[in-house]
């Protein structure tokens, strides 16, 4: 299989041909959540997007170790469990508890290893050590601060001038560091505050150092991909790089890939502006996997407008594809069940024509696996599964009108159906439902949620009425049947005769 991967590194600004450090294994590291709220749907974009990443190179055969953390010690941590008289040890676990939840209902797959910051304390205590042994960090009154100065590349991956750049959000003011670019290693406990103990008192870590010890821990001094969204190139994913270079004297990571960020209608979200949503806002009204396949149609660096009518697209999208599964499935059990003319065509001179041949398989399953090659383009290689669904289609339905099917489309269709669920289901985490139960569910009530303004019907309604025009149709009752047929088209329900028998399917989603 073509391993021949571009990412876009933040750190050249550029696509760069993926050499793992070792040939068959890839070390990544994704900086999870501080653990104080409910996860948003900006969290969502970042771990659905690492999610694919990761998904994809274990399809190429690489044994990935994935390591994303969580910071479970933090001021936010401490101000929430102050405003809730409580321990910051219970409002961590609460909201962990709560972003495994939604994470498990987006089908995001469970890394190799998932440490908490607080596990992870002795590791941090002795980079810091380490980091003042050499010169890079200073204690003061307790406090360790990082010597910003003592680092020559510091600004190499925002890409920013040393004297341009300002103090991180997090980055407290301290009159008493040396340059107010120093940040924290390691702060002295406030009365009240979680501490542990260290050679400059009791205390707890900074925010950065904890990502690097723990990536360290897990991985090793370097590896090769380290990810997040774009907000923390700067300070974080900065002051990461200087810490553990300074440390180790090594690269510290190969490929940085940061994802875009979620605006919410042109507006980028935040409590502030009280455009905050939630996952649990969009999972309590759509199928997760819409969220999933919302994010899939835009390339993962692109900022992305939410909306709740672009999950509504999405879901309809997600429609087809269960769609041109069941049919598929329904149509091996008719052949199954009726038997069916398989003819054997010459098809060389439709190929010398520019038609399709039994090969052209290979066509579509080349042009996903280039397409994700380029940067994990998710939004080109959708489109090739949805142009070969309507190829698909087109295949089933004409043999199912011609009341047989020619030897080469029979193995381009089953050949076709393993590639769409070798891609959706094991690339991008979709088609986890049965399709009868998602269509039924999802497809036919579109009304019950006012979207389109079609009566509910599910399918056994349906099969029914069809069954019932069958036996009009049987004893020449024409008129009867067709009043049928008209009745369900105004629920949008289209039935089609085949030789085969009658099918049915919902208009504009196939």
């Amino acid at each position: 299989m073509n391993r021949n991967i571009y990412i876009y590194n933040t750190f050249s600004l550029s696509k760069e041909l993926f050499k793992p450090i070792n040939e068959d294994r890839v070390l990544m590291y994704v900086c999870g959540i501080t653990a104080y709220d409910l996860p948003h749907i900006g969290h969502a974009r970042a771990y659905i997007t690492f999610d694919t990443i990761y998904r994809y190179l274990r399809r190429l055969g690489y044994n990935v170790v994935y390591v994303r953390n969580f910071t479970d010690i933090d001021d936010k941590i401490i101000k929430k469990a102050n405003e809730e008289n409580s321990a910051a040890e219970n409002i961590s676990s609460k909201y962990i508890g709560e972003y495994h939840k939604d994470m498990d209902a987006l089908y995001v797959s469970s890394p190799t290893y998932e440490p908490k910051a607080t596990e992870t304390i002795p590791e941090m205590i002795n980079l810091a050590s380490g980091l003042i042994k050499k010169g890079n960090a200073y204690e003061i009154n307790g406090d360790v601060f990082f010597r910003v100065g003592s680092f020559k590349g510091y600004g190499k991956l925002s890409h920013k001038n040393i004297d341009d750049l300002i103090a991180g959000s997090r980055i407290p003011v301290n009159e008493e560091k040396e340059n107010f670019l120093d940040f924290a290693l390691w702060k002295k406990s406030k009365e009240g505050e979680p501490s542990w103990d260290s050679p400059w008192g009791k205390g707890r870590p900074g925010w950065h150092i904890e990502c690097s010890a723990m990536s360290m821990k897990f991985l090793g001094e370097s590896i090769d991909i380290h990810g997040g969204g774009s907000d923390l190139i700067f300070p974080h994913h900065e002051n990461e790089i200087a810490q553990s270079e300074s440390y180790t004297g090594k690269k510290f990571v190969n490929y940085w890939i940061h994802n875009g960020f979620v605006n919410i209608n042109s507006e980028k979200m935040s409590k502030s502006l009280k455009n905050f949503i939630t996952v649990r806002d969009v999972l309590d009204k759509f199928h997760p996997e819409a969220l999933r396949l919302f994010f899939m149609f835009t390339h993962y660096r692109s900022f992305i407008d939410f909306s709740f009518e672009g999950i509504e697209s999405a879901k309809q999208s997600l429609l087809r594809l269960y769609q041109a599964v069941n049919l598929y499935g329904e149509f091996k059990k008719i052949i199954k069940e009726n038997g069916v003319a398989v003819k054997k065509e010459d098809v060389s001179a439709k190929a010398d024509a520019g038609g399709r041949t039994p090969e052209n398989i290979e066509n579509y399953r080349n042009d996903f696996y280039n397409s994700m090659n380029d940067d994990f383009n998710t939004a080109k290689a959708v489109s090739v599964i949805f142009d070969l669904v309507r190829k698909t289609n087109k295949i089933i339905n004409d043999s199912m009108a011609q009341n047989f099917i020619n030897s080469e489309d029979a193995v381009f269709l089953d050949s076709a159906a393993l590639f769409i669920k070798e891609s959706l289901s094991g690339i991008f985490g979709l088609l986890n439902d049965d399709p009868k139960r998602f269509i039924e569910s999802n497809l036919i009530n579109i009304a019950a949620d006012g979207v389109v303004g079609r009566a509910y019907m599910n399918e056994e309604e349906i099969k029914k009425l069809i069954d019932k025009r069958n036996e009009f149709r049987k004893n020449k009752e024409y008129g009867l049947a067709d009043e049928i047929r008209k009745s369900l088209l105004e629920k949008g329900i289209v039935l089609e005769d085949t030789g085969f028998g009658t099918t049915y399917r919902v208009t504009n989603l196939i």
